[in-house]
């Protein structure tokens, strides 16, 4: 008797079991498809870096070393982006923008000569250790640019919290360029005015006009690391060193 109530019990879980695992496995079938129905999706007011900020290190790749560059040189852009995504598929988008970059190299004991003279008609750079020179000195530029990107992200609906890439470039027109030193000492290191004189020297006449850059993000949510490398030399041809600015750091998207 015993053994009749453990196989009548058997077959019945059998049955149940019968009847309800061909359910369940459509119902996942059914959601993992909706996941993934593009077409449902709302993606009016969706945050996918429509503003950026990007800030990190700087420098000049072909740089000789008698230019005498030191510490720490750094960026900063900001970016209005509006972003267009594939309709067929929109963890595919295209964006475009615009807004400003620069950037800052730092120099060691140096007088960078941005004005030329009847003998030189080429940007100077002077190794000024052995006379009167500024503690701090850099050489900035500023452009206006316009950023353009074929960006991936894994989760469409939500960029915030998804892994994301993207691939570009920018191209830009330089609005500003300029020497700033503070602090100017003698060759003895003895400060000269005070560690808060200043000395600014603004010239462009030197540099390209235009310049365009290749660019990459990789990250997650709002935050990516981002790089870029500027095929267009820093100064025209004949007027400075062949060098080609690069950058590495922290880009942060909103909106």
């Amino acid at each position: 008797m015993r053994i009749l109530t453990v196989l009548i019990s058997l077959f019945c879980a059998q049955t149940v079991l019968a009847q309800t695992t061909p359910v369940d496995s459509l119902a996942k079938a059914k959601q993992a498809k909706a996941k993934y129905d593009y077409n449902k999706l709302n993606l009016k007011n969706r945050a996918n870096d429509h503003f950026l900020i990007q800030f990190g290190y700087d420098s000049w790749a072909g740089a000789p070393d008698s230019l005498r560059i030191t510490g720490l040189g750094r960026h900063l852009n900001m970016y209005v982006m509006y972003d267009m995504p594939f309709k067929t598929n929109p963890q595919w988008s295209v964006a475009i923008g615009a807004g400003l970059g620069s950037s800052n190299i730092f120099f060691e004991k140096t007088d960078i000569r941005l004005t030329s003279t009847a003998t030189s008609k080429s940007v100077a750079f002077r190794n000024v250790a052995d006379t009167n020179h500024f503690k701090k000195y850099k050489l900035t530029n500023v452009w206006v640019e316009a950023p353009v990107e074929l960006r991936w992200v894994k989760n469409p609906a939500n960029p915030n919290k998804s892994f994301k890439i993207a691939i570009g470039a920018k191209v830009g027109t330089m609005i500003s360029a300029y020497t700033k030193g503070k602090n100017l000492q003698s060759s003895a290191g003895n400060s000269i005015y005070g560690n808060k004189y200043t000395q600014k020297t603004k010239e462009r006449s030197f540099f390209n006009g235009t310049r365009l850059a290749g660019t990459i993000r990789v990250g997650y949510g709002a935050f990516s690391l981002y790089g870029a490398y500027q095929v267009t030399g820093l100064f025209k041809e004949g007027a400075g060193p062949e060098v080609m600015p690069y950058s590495i750091g922290l880009s942060i998207g909103g909106l």
